[in-house]
């Protein structure tokens, strides 16, 4: 039986009068390849957190076609926190295109009315929510790094603006709902409770397929789905501008490889052209909460620090004394990572027992 603060006598009625009927903290929850994306655990994790703050429900949102990876979803979002999940399912929603995910999200929203709607920064969620929110011609806050409720009841999502050299916070106050995108892996994941149950409200829809141009013809496999997802690794190895040269991030993949985990590195070693746009670790790029950060030859921006700070522990390698990154890091090597890194991996491989890779020719 799931429980809940009751409201505060008063509390809504501070609103104004064109916003009473909104209520409720809704979590867009993701299929992905019929799994549920991590980030929509860690934005139910978020948006308990606001629905507390607010004294409502937290709700899940589930769309797909009917059957196990939908079933699977709502129970999921019931373990993470939700006490009430809205199911639609539908043919038309076995693969995602933005028409009929956009006209389904959209039709819950105006039935149902929340006042607060979250989704993943990811390629589906940043497609969809923009697409829904021009729809209910309301207020969309991007990429977002931090989330709480302000004395009046608003929804405050903060962001990077100016190239990540300045947080801003965004207050939406004259729609509803305010929306937000909030990108993986800046919120904790928070403890799965396998016995939560709750209300599941199922929604039937009319999608016609004639309505719809965009068809889904095929499904080609990204090459890469078998390497290490850097936002979720558990080990990441990064590189900065202090390793002088592109290749001399070879030295950071070895470590990376040694220790089982991923590999990435800082903004300007993307804007150099040494690394793809994909291994950016920071505000502008990945956000990451590893078990182990190991940094070597990165400064410590404060574009940085933002991607790195959940880690559980940050090794900080720079031969600089006065770099940024020993402010926050919880151990700190002066010195060269040129020469540090190939005696650390080495170091690796025989605690683990295993050898070093031998040179072709």
């Amino acid at each position: 039986m799931n429980t809940k603060a009751p409201a505060r006598p008063g509390r809504k009625e501070q609103l104004p009068e064109r916003f009473q009927s909104y209520r409720h903290v809704w979590v867009f929850v993701e299929i992905e390849e019929g799994r549920v994306h991590p980030v929509a655990f860690e934005l139910l994790g978020e948006g308990r957190k606001l629905a507390d703050a607010l004294e409502v429900e937290l709700a899940g949102v589930v769309l797909g076609p009917a059957g196990a990876a939908t079933d699977a979803a709502v129970a999921a979002a019931f373990h993470h926190g939700a006490d009430t999940v809205y199911l639609a399912e539908h043919d038309a929603l076995a693969s995602y295109r933005n028409e009929p995910y956009t006209r389904a999200l959209t039709e819950l929203v105006e039935t149902y009315q929340p006042e607060i709607m979250l989704l993943g920064a990811t390629t589906l969620g940043r497609d969809l929510a923009g697409a829904v929110a021009t729809t209910l011609k309301t207020g969309l806050t991007a990429d977002c790094t931090e989330l709480a409720i302000d004395g009046e009841r608003s929804l405050a999502a903060t962001r990077p603006t100016f190239g990540g050299s300045l947080l801003c916070t965004i207050h939406t106050r004259g729609v509803r709902p305010q929306m937000a995108t909030v990108r993986p892996r800046v919120m904790a994941m928070p403890e799965p409770d396998p016995e939560r149950d709750g209300r599941v409200v199922r929604h039937a829809l009319d999608l016609p397929e004639p309505d719809f141009v965009t068809k889904v013809l095929d499904f080609i496999a990204d090459a890469r789905t078998d390497d290490v997802n850097l936002a979720y690794a558990e080990v990441v190895v990064a590189g900065g501008m202090g390793l002088q040269s592109a290749e001399n991030f070879e030295l950071v993949r070895e470590l990376a490889a040694a220790l089982g985990g991923d590999y990435g590195c800082s903004r300007p070693v993307v804007q150099k052209g040494w690394l793809p746009a994909d291994r950016q670790i920071g505000q502008t790029g990945k956000t990451i909460r590893p078990k182990l950060y190991i940094a070597a030859g990165i400064s410590g921006a404060v574009q940085h620090r933002v991607g790195v700070e959940g880690a559980d522990l940050i090794v900080a390698i720079n031969s600089d004394p006065a770099a940024k990154i020993f402010e926050f890091a919880h151990l700190g090597v002066v010195a060269d990572a040129l020469t540090v890194l190939p005696a650390l991996t080495e170091a690796v491989r025989r605690r683990v027992g295993v050898p070093a890779p031998v040179a072709a020719g």
